[in-house]
């Protein structure tokens, strides 16, 4: 015991101690970063918004469509909950809950529709479009779907300005994938 307190106090101890937790550090430290850089590889939806069809209206009365990176939006659409992650190869991977019809005499129904994604990256006036396959997945009667599939083109990364959208097979879109920024 005393042979142990004398170490510890001429610092041959202490100075092993200290190297163990700094190398403990580092380790950490070092996954911390490998952890973090495959995160942030990974571009992430959490939440959806439905369609709203109109913006607002022209002085002339004519209805502003709300066309989102070129595309018209359908009926109005809800949509309970929304979740997608996009790795660097392409593989989506989307998990919607509630898209259903929010207007008309099929409200609340999934009027049959089968969906897709598609992502646009980089500023609105030249965003790129990555499409899942085209064909889409049909609705179930509660209006959940799940897509697993790779976009195409495979976007860059980083994919700048973000937009998802739930479209149907006729292109218009139902839903927006809303970012997960944390």
């Amino acid at each position: 015991m005393n042979n142990h307190i004398g170490k510890f106090r001429n610092g041959s101890a202490a100075r092993t101690l200290v190297r163990g937790l700094l190398m403990v550090l580092v380790a950490v430290a070092v996954t911390g970063l490998a952890t973090a850089q495959t995160q942030d590889e990974q571009l992430k939806f959490r939440g959806g918004i439905g369609v709203i069809t109109v913006t607002g209206v022209a002085a002339n009365g004519a209805a502003n469509l709300n066309i989102v990176r070129g595309v018209t939006p359908g009926a109005p659409w809800r949509i309970a909950s929304l979740e997608a992650e996009i790795s660097p190869t392409g593989r989506i991977k989307v998990v919607g809950r509630g898209l259903l019809l929010a207007s008309g005499n099929g409200i609340g129904t999934n009027a049959g529709q089968s969906v897709h994604a598609t992502l646009f990256c980089g500023p609105a006036a030249t965003a790129t479009a990555h499409n899942t396959t085209l064909t889409g997945v049909p609705l179930a009667a509660d209006g959940d779907f799940r897509i697993d599939d790779l976009l195409s083109p495979a976007p860059a990364f980083p994919c700048d300005n973000p937009v998802l959208l739930i479209r149907n097979v006729g292109g218009l879109w139902f839903a927006a994938g809303i970012p997960d920024l944390d």
